[in-house]
């Protein structure tokens, strides 16, 4: 690909896609959303059978959504950001091939929702997941609401979400939000690399009708929509105009007065 914020790689049928903003510990603009989608479907056409998401460095997999194109949006402009979302983490979980989460370091809000939206993860000992947006005024809009809690069960996220608990690499395995033990920094492209070699030696019709089939297996539909709603309600508010702004000014946000919000 051209577009040096998405770095694209191949190692025999497995692609390499590597977030590349490392000054803003490889935040999700839109810029990333859209190279992220056509990297997968450049990456599937081409005939790899694995697709590996990572982010440069190893400070960051991805801090998130960018504040700064959230900052002062309405509701509308806001739900229509989020749908967009939405729309590229469904397709990184409806991928007809497996797409495996290289957790390099801290992989917070919308990071985490991409993890989330992958088939699974791989995660170094340095990474650290959660959904922070509580604490900004905003909730969580590319579909974390809906996943986490069918990641994690229903008390795990209301408590990640709710208080903006982060959560290390050994109670992610412990979850089983990831299949293998964490590894340290160095090793961990080579076991992602392994994990995925596995996958591609095994039947792409049959690694095809797992993906459809695990697609129709959760107890009930997400409502990603409502989330968007929420989610621009929630972006177009008060809250979030002093979260956001507290944030970018490093200091802590004052939601409301007398602690009321």
């Amino acid at each position: 690909m051209t577009d040096s914020i998405i770095l694209s790689d191949r190692r025999d049928d497995v692609a390499i896609l590597t977030i590349n903003r490392p000054g803003v510990y490889n935040a999700l603009n839109g810029a990333v959303l859209a190279g992220l989608e056509s990297g997968l479907a450049e990456a599937t056409a081409s005939g790899a059978r694995a697709v590996i998401v990572t982010g440069t460095g190893e400070k960051a997999f991805s801090a998130g959504a960018d504040l700064d194109e959230f900052a002062g949006l309405d509701s509308a402009t806001a739900q229509d950001r989020l749908l967009a979302g939405q729309r590229v983490m469904d397709a990184v979980e409806s991928s007809t091939i497996p797409v495996i989460a290289a957790v390099n370091g801290v992989a917070l809000g919308g990071g985490f929702e991409l993890v989330l939206a992958c088939t699974f993860s791989v995660l170094s000992t340095k990474a650290s997941l959660g959904l922070p947006e509580s604490g900004l005024g905003l909730i969580p809009g590319y579909g974390g609401t809906q996943r986490l809690p069918r990641a994690v069960g229903r008390a795990v996220a209301a408590h990640l979400m709710l208080s903006g608990a982060r959560m290390g690499p050994d109670r992610a395995y412990q979850l089983g939000l990831t299949p293998v033990p964490p590894v340290e920094p160095e090793a961990l492209l080579a076991e992602a690399l392994g994990v995925a070699g596995t996958l591609t030696s095994k039947g792409p019709r049959a690694q095809r009708a797992i993906l459809a089939a695990l697609r129709t297996s959760a107890p009930s539909a997400m409502d990603l929509h409502l989330e968007a709603v929420l989610g621009a309600i929630a972006t177009g508010g008060s809250e979030a105009a002093e979260g956001i702004g507290a944030f970018r000014e490093k200091r802590a946000p004052r939601f409301g007065e007398g602690g009321r919000p």
